[in-house]
């Protein structure tokens, strides 16, 4: 049983659900038939597009991200339809498996999982397919499984440069709402997310943003789909409803993450989960440990992944911190289980929070006789003084 406080929840999401928008969720279930709940999606619709920063439909499935995914695929693309890939990690890994079992055929650009995506090694595949036989490239922003973020832009000139009419699909599910993304801006057609991360709500709800482009794509597209239909959402949701039930409750909950995140600023929003992120990495070099992302160009704003020093498992580690300190963190996934753990800072988040989660991870590696560094937590509180103390001047 755990002891008393509350429980640290500090893995990559899904993330701590702030009491305001607990409150909005138990909100009484109304009629989704009705003129009320027609105002309120309509409304609703409208103002998720400030998130992702589009102008295009986002269509809201009861569904997780994963089912976003599938959404993005079969929406857009035939059987037979080769893709291009990249392996920043497990959930990039688990997106092109999922290509591999609806019939496309994907190219996978190997990786180290230690960086986000290299651009020029898209542009060189693009280049090369003089046939423009590639109708899609896929690519995630910020791998949750490593903590390594890519510059999406980058990807979408390597697209414009090599004159390619691939759709660009960008699963943003541990970024959105955490670091910047610009949809239209950074010319990206199709954006897959969901609710349990940067948008602090419970898990069950999947997103796709849709360009024009691609929604064009879908009129021609050939795999089956239902459930996911883009088709069968646009007449309902251009006036507020939904071909089929949807996750009520769960949409009361996300209007009010949107107006938190409105009232605090987007950029303000990015700056903090920055701050926390950067907080975060100045512990881990204190204590002689190594973050699993090397290139500082391509550090995440959500999570910090954490290599264990050889011998020493990171499940073990995981284990005594939950059962001594009730704080659950990451565990390393798929290449790097048993080898890193996780450290989630995104969402409802704020400095005493990760002083705490600091001090746990800290305590923890002393306990666990894993060689480290004492100074972790107080060169994070340091870095996050001063930058409170410039605030005030």
């Amino acid at each position: 049983m755990p002891g008393p406080g509350r429980h640290f929840l500090q893995i990559p999401g899904p993330t701590n659900v702030p009491d305001r928008i607990l409150r909005a969720i138990e909100r009484p279930t109304i009629d989704h038939r009705g003129a009320e709940f027609g105002e309120f999606a309509l409304k609703l619709l409208s103002s998720i597009k400030t998130v992702f920063k589009c102008s295009g439909p986002v269509f809201i499935y009861p569904a997780s991200g994963t089912g976003a995914w599938e959404a993005a695929l079969t929406n857009a693309l035939s059987p037979g339809d080769k893709v291009l890939m990249y392996e920043t990690g497990h959930f990039a890994s688990q997106w092109k498996t999922m290509a591999d079992r609806l019939g496309l055929a994907p190219t996978f650009i190997a990786s180290d999982w230690r960086s986000g995506v290299d651009p020029e090694r898209i542009r060189d595949h693009l280049a090369r397919d003089t046939a423009h036989a590639i109708e899609a490239v896929c690519v995630v922003h910020c791998e949750t499984s490593t903590g390594c973020n890519s510059l999406v832009s980058d990807v979408a000139d390597a697209i414009v440069d090599t004159a390619h009419p691939a759709l660009l699909m960008v699963d943003v599910v541990s970024s959105l709402a955490a670091a910047d993304f610009r949809q239209d801006e950074w010319r990206v057609d199709i954006a897959v997310s969901g609710s349990q991360k940067g948008l602090m709500l419970p898990p069950g709800l999947g997103f796709n943003a849709v360009s024009e482009k691609a929604l064009e794509a879908s009129k021609s597209a050939r795999l089956p789909r239902s459930f996911f239909s883009w088709g069968e959402m646009v007449a309902p949701n251009a006036s507020g409803y939904f071909p089929y039930t949807p996750a009520t409750n769960l949409l009361y909950g996300l209007a009010e993450a949107i107006d938190m995140l409105h009232e605090e600023g987007l950029d303000a929003v990015f700056a903090r989960h920055a701050r926390h992120s950067e907080a975060t990495r100045r512990a881990v070099a204190a204590w002689g440990l190594e973050t699993v992302c090397q290139n500082r160009e391509h550090y995440a704003n959500s999570l910090t992944g954490v290599m264990m020093p050889e011998g020493h498992s990171a499940d073990a580690f995981r284990k005594l911190v939950a059962e001594t300190f009730n704080m659950s963190l990451g565990n390393g996934l798929a290449k790097l289980a048993d080898r890193a753990f996780r450290i989630g800072h995104l969402g409802d988040f704020n400095d005493l929070m990760l002083a705490g989660t600091l001090s746990g991870v800290e305590m923890g590696l002393e306990l666990a006789g894993v060689p480290h560094r004492r100074g972790g937590v107080q060169a994070a509180l340091d870095y996050m003084s001063a930058g409170s103390q410039s605030a005030a001047a």
